[in-house]
């Protein structure tokens, strides 16, 4: 597999690398800073995943999702008690998009919002599911057949 490095454009560098400590147990790596003193980059590391977070620069295209009204996209981060990790971002101020609940792939999965708009889902693995099983259970879900 290869690994992909996430960077993330956030409402400020500094507050955005402390929330990730507290909500997700990233670790800063390294920064850096411009001359007049503003942090450009932090790099974190989120288990084996490097996450850079850089503040906005509109002039460059660089925008929070929250700026660009969402983001399609989430981050999923396997832990191994999805409960715990979400009481953890809970505290850290996390905002729900999608409550914890078995998910029919076999997961036990939450999302939620970071300050900036990032979406992240928590995902633990509790049951092995076929995929015949996975194709049944999301033709249930979403209304339509196998």
């Amino acid at each position: 597999m290869t690994q992909t490095a996430i960077h993330l454009i956030v409402n400020d560098p500094d507050q955005a690398a402390s929330w990730y400590a507290a909500a997700l147990g990233a670790r800063e790596t390294s920064r850096l800073t411009l001359p007049d003193g503003r942090t450009l980059t932090i790099d974190l590391l989120l288990g084996d995943t490097v996450l850079a977070v850089a503040g906005e620069f509109p002039d460059r295209g660089m925008r929070t999702p929250a700026a660009l009204g969402g983001t399609p996209a989430a981050l999923h981060v396997q832990v191994p008690d999805v409960d715990a990790a979400w009481a953890q971002a809970l505290q850290a101020g996390a905002t729900v998009f999608e409550p914890v609940h078995d998910a029919f792939w076999g997961d036990r999965t939450v999302q939620f919002l970071d300050p900036s708009g990032h979406r992240w889902a928590l995902d633990q693995h509790v049951q092995d599911v076929s995929p015949e099983e996975i194709a049944e259970r999301a033709a249930e879900l979403f209304g339509a057949s196998a």
